[in-house]
């Protein structure tokens, strides 16, 4: 095996809303099993060495600069929604475990409504 440093000068942010106080991105991913967690923090991390950029099948263009990070674990489908922001800051807006063939639109809408929060608040995600 080769090792290759990862020179990756990507980071990774959770969307925090601002009227509780709390990031729901990172709170869904606690609530999840230990192994579940584990797969969806790996697939993080291996959007944030990709700079924010994964092939489908395990990310995909949902709509303008919001994209699906895809985590599959058995027959349970996490979906995290991220966008990359300025200073190559990755930013996971919404997640939801997926139950449908279709992604819903009201998970979509609130993947918008949260980008433009950030995009009203840039220095909270520098």
């Amino acid at each position: 095996m080769i090792y290759t440093e990862n020179t990756s000068k990507y980071k990774v942010r959770f969307y925090k809303d601002i009227k509780i106080g709390r990031s729901l991105v990172l709170e869904y991913i606690e609530r999840l099993n230990d192994k579940e967690a584990a797969k969806v923090l790996k697939y993080i991390e291996f959007l944030r060495v990709h700079n924010g950029y994964l092939e489908e099948p395990y990310s995909k263009h949902i709509k303008g600069k919001i994209r699906e990070l895809r985590v599959d674990f058995s027959k349970n489908r996490h979906r995290i929604f991220y966008f990359v922001f300025i200073k190559k800051t990755i930013v996971l807006l919404h997640a939801f475990s997926k139950k449908t063939t279709k992604t819903p639109i009201f998970e979509i809408k609130k993947a918008e409504e949260n980008y433009y929060n950030v995009l009203r608040n840039p220095k909270i995600y520098e």
